[in-house]
């Protein structure tokens, strides 16, 4: 069984191409890379970003500001899920029937368990939606309640807590479709960011969870054999972008832990993917594979990507 993130902003591929239509289209050109997979009889399991499409939201809810209520950042990203998973869903129901296989595909609304005493909650960090001027952060600081930081001379963005995932709610769920031969979509977004109070009740909270992250949790829970991240590039890179950048094929658990000491991967770029990557193999992953989605069925016969094993 192998667990495939795809990121949010891999649909994107570029400032003219950002549409619904456009990112379907960059969906159905991933469905049949993971196609590729399932005809080599591979169990399964998609996770997602939604970083640009919950912006989107932000800003259509800022424009009607006034005339509609604001919505939760948890209920954008339940809407997120529902409208990614359907994209993902049916682009990968077209190929199936392009191709002849009777497979069917599951979107689960997936909620992620997070520590309400998280560290996160108390220094929200993570910038979402659009730049504000001053007055405006400071309108949306008084009224709104919203943390909000200046964004290196650019204006004012709100920032919300990006606490860890604790565990996937809907893990055995999934876990049960995967073994009744369902391709699974779920935890997108990094799951729908909910806590709990002491009698169990659960209530979503203003967050944002790393979806790779989510995604290791997730592979750990329904035993997967295999974790994948699905990013820009076919291989990590030390010194990347340097003219000295050397591409990865493999790395031991130590060998990444002892790269990511010498900073050669980016907070908001490669850094958390390898991060994931790592929670998994120290969870007993076996495996773990960061590549781009092209290159996703020649990579999982060891011919590109970097492996990451224990």
């Amino acid at each position: 069984m192998i667990v495939i993130a795809i990121g949010g902003n891999s649909l994107i591929k570029d400032a003219m191409h950002m549409s619904v239509p456009d990112q379907y289209a960059a969906v159905v050109e991933t469905a049949r890379h993971i196609t590729d997979l399932l005809e080599r009889r591979y169990h399964i399991v998609i996770t997602h970003g939604n970083g640009p499409q919950v912006g989107f939201i932000l800003l259509r809810s800022e424009h009607s500001r006034g005339i509609l209520h604001q919505v939760p950042i948890d209920s954008i990203v339940a809407d997120t899920q529902g409208a990614l998973g359907y994209q993902i869903q049916q682009a990968l129901e077209n190929e199936f029937h392009r191709r002849g296989l009777k497979n069917s595909v599951a979107t689960i609304v997936t909620q992620t368990l997070v520590d309400r005493t998280d560290p996160a909650f108390a220094q929200p960090s993570k910038p979402i939606g659009q730049f504000y001027t001053r007055a405006e952060a400071e309108d949306r600081m008084r009224v709104e309640k919203w943390a909000m930081v200046e964004d290196a001379g650019r204006g004012w963005r709100r920032v919300v807590a990006s606490p860890k995932p604790v565990r996937i709610l809907e893990s055995e769920v999934v876990k049960h479709l995967v073994k009744d031969g369902y391709v699974v979509i779920a935890a997108g977004g990094g799951g729908i960011p909910v806590v709990a109070d002491e009698q169990g009740n659960l209530s979503g909270v203003a967050a944002v969870i790393d979806k790779d992250l989510a995604s290791a949790v997730l592979a750990e829970a329904i035993s997967a054999d295999l974790l994948v991240i699905s990013t820009a590039v076919e291989k990590v890179c030390l010194n990347y972008g340097k003219p000295n950048e050397q591409a990865l094929d493999r790395m031991t658990v130590a060998e990444a832990r002892r790269y990511v000491a010498e900073g050669h991967f980016q907070a908001g770029s490669m850094l958390p993917k390898v991060q994931a990557c790592l929670q998994f193999l120290e969870a007993g992953g076996r495996e773990a594979l960061i590549t781009c989605p092209e290159a996703l069925s020649t990579a999982l016969a060891g011919k590109t990507g970097t492996r990451i094993v224990p």
